[in-house]
């Protein structure tokens, strides 16, 4: 009787574990993100974020992003990137456009960890817009659109937050729908 009892036992930490990590994890571009895994990683996965990943490794940031932040990441999906006008990944994917490269992209990261919470009480607290400072010292205005995040970027060009709080071991991702430029 105490072996049946120990093995239901097992079988029921087993089962609270894997309830409990399904809880934590969300689902982007049709691969579970851990958030036990870094920002880099988890994006690898997601097949809607192929030529972000491609464009972080020509940055040579791909390392940088599985450091120890925490980091925010504003990650436009493949679709995001193919509304910019024909060539422009292409042409920012140039060894001689590192630099430029480097610029866009980290300008899709705010230093810290911000949910969609965080960002929403600041909106609330800013009187309907809140401003943050990316990584490569440009400025993002975060503002509501009824129940959407949306992302403002130095142009005026929006993007809208569609999955939020991807929780990372380094972070949070936030799926945005356009690419947002300095």
């Amino acid at each position: 009787m105490k072996k049946i009892k120990t093995i239901l036992l097992l079988f029921a930490m087993v089962a609270m574990t894997h309830f409990a990590q399904a809880q934590e994890t969300k689902m982007v571009g049709g691969a579970e993100m851990y958030p036990t895994k870094d920002i880099v990683t988890n994006a690898a996965s997601s097949k809607d974020h192929t030529t972000l990943v491609a464009a972080l490794k020509a940055a040579g940031l791909d390392n940088t992003l599985k450091g120890a932040g925490p980091y925010t990441v504003f990650a436009p999906t493949d679709h995001a990137f193919e509304k910019l006008p024909l060539g422009t990944v292409e042409n920012l994917l140039k060894p001689e456009n590192k630099k430029k490269l480097t610029a866009v992209l980290m300008y899709h990261v705010v230093p810290g960890k911000l949910s969609a919470q965080d960002i929403k009480d600041a909106i609330k607290k800013g009187g309907g817009s809140a401003v943050f400072t990316t990584a490569m010292g440009g400025r993002l205005w975060a503002m509501m659109a009824g129940d959407d995040i949306m992302i403002k970027d130095a142009s005026g060009s929006m993007a809208t937050i569609t999955i939020a709080d991807v929780n990372q071991s380094n972070g949070v991702i936030h799926v945005v729908d356009a690419v947002v430029l300095p």
